[in-house]
């Protein structure tokens, strides 16, 4: 059985362990979030789209 777990979730729960722990701060994070929001809708998106799912096939076994 395979388990696929969206990046999305697996960036969400990334943010929230930087600002549990303290390493970021929650205005930090709010800049993070609205940069990477804007930058989807940049022409940039569809470059960063490609390299994360380079990235993520040539991991064996992430990805598929």
């Amino acid at each position: 059985m395979t388990l696929t777990i969206p990046l999305i979730l697996l960036l969400a729960v990334g943010v929230v362990l930087l600002l549990r722990f303290k390493a970021v701060g929650a205005g930090a994070a709010v800049a993070i979030t609205l940069f990477g929001f804007y930058l989807a809708h940049t022409g940039a998106a569809d470059t960063v789209n490609q390299l994360v799912t380079a990235v993520t096939d040539a991991m064996p076994g992430v990805g598929r």
